[in-house]
């Protein structure tokens, strides 16, 4: 097998794609023996410190490049000055970037070491389906210490998890090339020139970046195309998922509705391609595989003329052909002498009456949607008059409730006021006689002071009269005398006036 291989149309060819030391990357027979006798005495001793990663670039439709790239071990490089390989070139690999950065968001990650960047390109490691690599090849190995010291470790962006793992690369080989189709003489001339400003690719004046499909721009070019396609080739580095059945996941013979796009595998699987167009009178479906149109109405192809599998030339598709591969071989044996003419018209005949009944279709869909609308909007309206009869029973019966809440209450209150007017009368009437006693018990009190104080008044009289006959007693001059008493008020009482009595009686003798 050649170690050499041929690329894309606008871009170089793999010898000329990173060429440094003739370490690097092997050319021809010649050059690859003597480099590896030249490094024999080396290789044991980086075989513990390497790795190899095979890859592959190249529209896989058209021609794949395979090689194998030689890095060293994540445990054998440090982030000092010191500690970085010994011996290493300015090529390193950025391993396992995300397949939704795009070639200018990569461009844009690394801006501030674009200057020093000479080449970059883009390939696929081997069991890896979202991601790929990019191999770099810088100006100086200053730079390329600097861009592994600054970038390795670090995220690609703050709202993804992924971060850029930088390796130093020792080898890189070409193993050599697979053509899948014939390519067309347009892309077998190498055109060293950008396809988007069609200035030369000069690596002194601009870095060159060769895309995933062999196609080679300037990085300053490349980096204002936003979409992760080449802008030649149209091809995506981010594939398609593959599709699976909506009902049992299968993949294996896969149909779509090309009303709806409803994804469904076929009767000879689990069927739900045509249990789909008996539930929606879908009629038109996709074959993933064979990208043709099934009419279930018809019971067969809408097409009238397939493309040969083998020089991709229209035939016409016999009446009765089927679906093996038998089948289809006899269709593209068919009789090669038609007129390009007649077979340009009837494309375009086959064109217009695909166009009529895929209206006629579309016209019969938009007639079910709108039934289905109108039941949609009946249905709705019938439940929404019951949610409102609902409602307004609801309201009515709370209101109902409410009400005969409030009779009771007012009955309530009625027989609580009744009692509390009763309680009423009865406590004036206590109240009247509490105070009729009142009244009397203060009157008696009354009289009862007013006795006091009289029977005091002739306490006092009685002591006064009797400490003044005491006085005159002692005096020698009062002989025979009579006493004559006090006048008293009118109000004194009859006790006084005896007690007065007796004094005077014993005063006499």
């Amino acid at each position: 097998m050649s170690t050499s291989s041929s690329v894309g149309p606008a871009g170089p060819s793999s010898d000329d794609v990173f060429r440094s030391p003739p370490a690097m990357i092997s050319g021809d027979s010649t050059s690859s023996s003597s480099s590896s006798s030249s490094s024999s005495s080396s290789s044991f001793s980086l075989s513990a410190l390497t790795q190899a990663f095979p890859f592959s670039s190249g529209n896989p439709r058209i021609e794949e490049t395979r090689g194998v790239m030689h890095l060293y071990r994540d445990d054998a490089v440090s982030s000092s000055s010191s500690d970085l390989p010994v011996g290493r070139k300015p090529l390193v690999c950025v391993l396992g970037v995300p397949n939704y950065m795009t070639y200018a968001d990569f461009c844009q990650f690394c801006g501030s070491f674009i200057n020093h960047i000479l080449e970059m390109r883009i390939v696929r490691n081997d069991g890896m389906e979202d991601r790929y690599s990019i191999l770099i090849r810088f100006d100086s190995q200053e730079s390329t210490d600097n861009f592994y010291r600054h970038f390795n470790g670090r995220r690609f962006s703050s709202l993804e998890a992924e971060v850029c793992r930088v390796l130093f690369t020792v080898d890189v080989q070409y193993t050599g090339s697979i053509e899948h189709e014939q390519a067309t003489p347009a892309s077998s001339t190498d055109q060293p020139a950008c396809p988007v400003c069609l200035e030369r690719l000069d690596q002194d004046m601009n870095g060159i970046l060769t895309t995933i499909c062999n196609h080679s721009f300037h990085c300053s070019c490349i980096s204002m195309w936003t979409d992760s396609s080449c802008p030649v080739c149209r091809y995506c580095q981010q594939q398609p998922e593959k599709s699976i059945c909506s009902v049992c996941q299968t993949s294996e013979n896969l149909w779509i509705c090309v009303i709806c796009g409803f994804v469904g595998c076929g009767r000879y699987e689990g069927g739900h391609a045509i249990v789909h167009w008996k539930e929606t009178q879908h009629c038109y479906s996709l074959e993933v595989e064979t990208q043709r149109v099934w009419d279930y109405v018809g019971d067969n192809y809408v097409h009238r003329l397939i493309q040969s599998k083998t020089d991709g030339k229209l035939v016409e598709l016999n009446a009765h052909c089927t679906l093996d591969s038998d089948a289809c071989g006899s269709c593209e044996s068919t009789d090669s002498g038609l007129s390009e003419a007649l077979l340009n018209s009837r494309v375009e005949a086959i064109v217009n009456e695909y166009n009529e009944l895929l209206a006629t279709q579309l016209e019969n869909q938009k007639l079910y949607f709108e039934s289905l609308l109108q039941d949609i909007k009946e249905e709705t309206e019938r439940e929404i008059s019951k949610a409102v009869d609902k409602a307004v029973g609801q309201k009515l019966q709370k209101m109902q409730a409410k009400l005969d809440r409030c009779v009771k209450e007012k009955e309530i209150l009625d027989d609580l006021n009744e009692s509390l007017l009763k309680n009423q009368e009865i406590w004036k009437a206590k109240i009247l006689e509490i105070e009729e006693r009142g009244k009397k018990a203060l009157k008696l009190k009354d009289d009862k002071i007013r006795d006091s104080e009289e029977q005091l008044r002739d306490l006092m009289v009685f002591l006064e009269a009797g400490k003044t006959m005491e006085e005159l007693s002692l005096s020698s001059e009062i002989k025979d005398g009579t006493v004559l008493s006090i006048p008293m008020e009118e109000t004194s009482s009859s006790s006084s006036t005896k007690e007065g009595k007796k004094v005077n009686n014993s005063r006499k003798s």
